[in-house]
This record gives structure tokens, C-alpha cells and sequence, in this order.
């Protein structure tokens, strides 16, 4: 069996349950490895161990009465630095939210500490949670646990960094741009993007902001398909506003074994050009999966044009995170995007008039959007999953000169823009459709590669079957190596 810091959230609470470890024996084995790890990685990023202590010991005292709080029970666990929780603050990684300090927990924590985790820190995040770096000018920066010199993703970097070092049994983050997606793919882990919509995100916002966001969620990550399932069990569910009027059921996986599938697999795309060193990984897994006899195609999509698909992500984006802006930003803004060129189509362009657009134009992007996520539902009327890349490459150097617009990787032998990468979040996540990212191997660099699963919308637990299969049958979660 894995080594007890490397084991998934489900092993750790049956471990637990079975009184082979204790609940507070488990933090502080946790603890020790923070003490030891945790300054080469910076990926936790504020800590509560003393409330941690209380909490495991209220656990050991509720087992020796044969009471389990939940699945959960005992596991310690950290939570992006995001999510509202008191006695720590939540910064969103901006200096002037430093003594911001919650008065409540998010939801999706006190639901998770109702499956009975043992919260004991916060992970680090970029600068408004708003890179695949993870670094700011609060807490610093984020490293690799594979490779110090490279960044472990982002927005949910530390989260991903922490699981991958074993520094924590279980976290949570968010995704609106693959934030979740992506650290897992760099950092070698598990991670799920719900379904839009199925995971109340109140509590995991700035200051003051009560209504979701458009296009993100928030979701679980782990060492282990089964740790997302167990997650999002726990976080989904409507959230006290909506809960008289509906109910979350999402469909049991219809397939039991790989040969029952029926997946489209795509490597590449015109909008974002993927590694060959990723690509590849890709490609050995369809070979595996066709000879267990999985129906496959590399040639089926949705009807949809991805270079229009790419441009309305982009554009509700950036809309959506709009808000953040100043009177005097949003001012700057409006006039920078006045004086664009028509013709000029590049990222920051399509940002500054996302940023200030009126509400008519939102209306005719989302009118489109709607229009494709019907392409997608006939698309999931023939395959069951979509496999892709997280992301254009492995995780990358450091790099935070300029601004992320104007920063590059290497792909192919080329220099190019980093938010080109922003397709493989956006031309599902648009649609509002689930994904989760499972390791896959990899690449001759010894960077880790993860595989992107997209299903149909609230076809959830179908994409974290698919990815438990992979798991069994494929690649299980593997620790980097020094931190043993």
C-alpha cells in the first residue's frame, strides 16, 4: 500500500475508522511533514493547527463512543486560500485584503467539515486568483513539488503542490479558467470541475459578493478518483436560498468497464497547439483504451466552430470577472478599448472589451453560448466522454515578468502566449459541462501529465468513474520523488 502521507482521503478515514491511526496522531503526522516540506513549496500558506488539534481530538473522543461524523472523518485536510474560513484570513493573495478576516465559513467548508475533515490551513493562490502561477505579493511563491523551478499551476497551485508533496489528505479550489484543471495536470493529482451551477460557491468570493459567478465553480481535489467522488458529494447540494425549490440528483455511471465506453479523444486544436510531450501521453492512453476495447474516435466533436467557441469564452470571461474593477479601472478601460484597432483580435484586445462591454453584447455572447451547449448535448447523445489536454503544455518555469498577457511558453519548439491556453479551459467550461483531470504519465522531463475528461452536463460521476478506471486500470496517483 502507498505510504500513509501519499494515501487517498477514503484509505486515511478508513485507517481511522478501523483505529489503526488516530485522528489527532494523523494531523500531526501532517504537521511534521509542513514543518519539514512546506518551505521549499510554499503551499501552505497560513495554518490553524492548534483549532486543528481540538477538532482531531473531539474526533479520537467521537469514535471511542462509535459515532463517525462522516465520510471524511479525522482526514486533515487544506482548502484554498479562497474559501472564507474563521480564524484565517482570506486575501485572495491582494495585499489590501491582508487583515481580512471572515466572520463565517464558506459553505462548501462547513459542509466538509460536516463530513467531518479536520481543516488545519490554506494553500496559496495568484494574485485574484488570476494565473497558472500561484504566487503574490501576500504569501509569495508557489513551487513544484516535481520540478522547484516550475510553477504548480494555477489559480489553485498551492492546493495542487500540497496533495502532490503529501502534505495534506484532501483540498478544495475553484475553476473558472482551469484552475483546477490545470494545477492537477502540472502537480500529478486528481481534480474535478463540477457541473456550473451544483456547488454553491457562497463564502468562496471577495469581500461582500453574495450571487455565483458565471462560468466558475468550485470543486474537490485529491489523491484519488474516489477522494473527488466523496468531495462532491459533500459540497453539491443547493444552498439554503434555492433548497425549497429543487434538489441535486446527479445519475449513477451508466458504464461499469472501460470496453462499455464511447469517447472522442482530441490532441490538439488551431486555438491552442498542444506539446508533443503531452500529446503523446494522450495518444498512449487512447492506444491503451483501444485495446480494452473502448469505442473510440479521433475525429468526433460537437458542431461547433472552436475558434468561435474560444472567442465567446473569452469574451464571457472576461465579463464575468468584470466586477473586479475599480470606477476608475473600468473608466481606463472603457477608453483603452475605444481606441482598439478593429481589426485587433489579440488577447488583450478581446479583454479590454469584455471588460466594459454593454449588457446587449452579453446578451448576444451568451445567446451564443446557449446555441452551443445544444451542440454539446447532441454531441452527448452518441459518446459518453470527451478526453483532451488540461492544457497546451507540462508545467513550466517561473515567469513573472510583465503582465500574464504578454508572458510565453514553449510548445513545439515555438514561443507562445500563454493565455492561448485559456482554450482547454473555456471550450467546455463554456458550456457549463463537468471535467475531471486524472494523471495519465509522463513526460521524458519527468513532468507529470494529466488527461482532461469532459462529459455531458451533470454527468459528473460518470467523468470521476471514468477517471477511477483509469486510476485502477492505467496510472494511479504517484508521489514525486524527496518527499518521502
Amino acid at each position: 500500500m502507498t505510504d500513509l502521507p501519499f494515501r487517498s482521503a477514503r484509505q486515511l478515514a478508513a485507517q481511522i475508522r478501523a483505529k489503526r491511526i488516530g485522528c489527532l496522531e494523523l494531523l500531526d503526522a501532517y504537521a511534521a511533514r509542513v514543518e519539514k516540506y512546506n518551505p521549499r513549496l510554499n503551499a501552505i500558506v497560513v495554518t490553524d493547527l492548534e483549532g486543528a488539534r481540538r477538532r482531531a481530538r473531539a474526533a479520537d473522543a467521537a469514535l471511542r463512543k462509535g459515532k463517525a461524523w462522516g465520510l471524511l472523518h479525522g482526514v486533515p485536510m487544506t482548502i484554498k486560500e479562497s474559501y472564507d474560513v474563521v480564524g484565517m484570513p482570506t486575501t485572495w493573495g491582494a495585499p489590501a485584503l491582508k487583515d481580512n478576516y471572515p466572520e463565517r465559513n464558506a459553505l462548501a467548508v462547513d459542509r466538509l467539515l460536516a463530513a467531518g475533515a479536520v481543516l488545519f490551513g490554506k494553500t496559496n493562490v495568484p494574485l485574484m486568483l488570476a494565473d497558472w502561477q500561484s504566487y503574490n505579493a501576500v504569501y509569495g511563491t508557489t513551487n513544484n513539488p516535481w520540478d522547484l523551478a516550475r510553477t504548480p499551476g494555477g489559480s489553485s497551485g498551492g492546493s495542487a503542490a500540497a496533495l502532490a508533496a503529501g502534505l495534506t489528505g484532501f483540498d478544495a479550489g475553484s475553476d473558472i479558467g482551469s484552475s483546477i484543471r490545470n494545477p492537477a495536470h502540472y502537480c500529478g493529482v486528481f481534480g474535478h470541475k463540477p457541473t456550473w451551477g451544483i456547488v454553491p460557491p457562497r463564502g468562496q468570493a471577495l469581500p461582500g459578493r453574495l450571487a455565483p459567478t458565471d462560468i466558475s465553480v468550485i470543486g474537490p481535489m485529491g489523491r484519488s478518483a474516489d477522494d473527488l467522488a466523496i468531495g462532491l458529494l459533500a459540497m453539491a447540494g443547493p444552498d439554503e436560498i434555492d433548497a425549497d425549490g429543487w434538489q441535486l440528483r446527479l445519475a449513477a455511471p451508466r458504464r461499469k468497464a472501460l470496453r462499455e465506453y464511447r469517447v472522442a479523444v482530441m490532441l490538439t486544436d488551431p486555438n491552442s497547439d498542444v506539446d508533443r510531450e503531452v500529446q503523446d501521453r494522450l495518444q498512449a492512453l487512447a492506444d491503451f483504451l483501444g485495446r480494452k476495447k473502448t469505442k473510440l474516435s479521433d475525429r468526433a466533436r460537437p458542431d461547433i466552430d472552436t475558434r468561435e467557441a474560444h472567442r465567446v469564452y473569452i469574451q464571457l470571461l472576461r465579463a464575468a470577472t468584470s466586477g473586479r474593477q475599480s470606477n476608475e479601472e473600468f473608466d481606463q478601460n472603457r477608453a483603452a478599448a475605444a481606441a482598439l484597432d478593429p481589426g485587433d483580435e489579440s488577447y488583450c484586445a478581446r479583454m479590454l472589451r469584455a471588460n466594459t462591454m454593454s449588457h446587449r453584447d452579453w446578451l448576444a455572447a451568451n445567446e451564443a453560448r446557449h446555441k452551443m451547449r445544444w451542440q454539446w448535448r447532441a454531441f452527448f447523445a452518441e459518446w459518453d466522454l470527451l478526453l483532451c489536454p488540461p492544457a497546451a503544455s507540462a508545467a513550466f518555469p517561473h515567469d513573472h515578468e510583465g503582465e500574464r498577457w504578454e508572458r510565453t511558453i514553449r510548445v513545439n519548439g515555438r514561443d507562445v502566449p500563454t493565455t492561448d491556453q485559456l482554450f482547454w479551459a473555456g471550450f467546455t467550461g463554456l458550456a457549463y459541462l463537468p471535467g475531471t483531470v486524472a494523471p495519465i504519465g509522463f513526460t521524458p522531463a519527468g513532468l507529470p501529465v494529466g488527461v482532461q475528461i469532459v462529459g455531458a452536463q451533470y454527468a459528473d460521476r460518470a467523468c470521476i468513474e471514468f477517471a477511477r478506471l483509469l486510476e485502477r486500470e492505467y496510472q494511479p496517483f504517484v508521489p514525486p520523488a524527496g518527499y518521502e
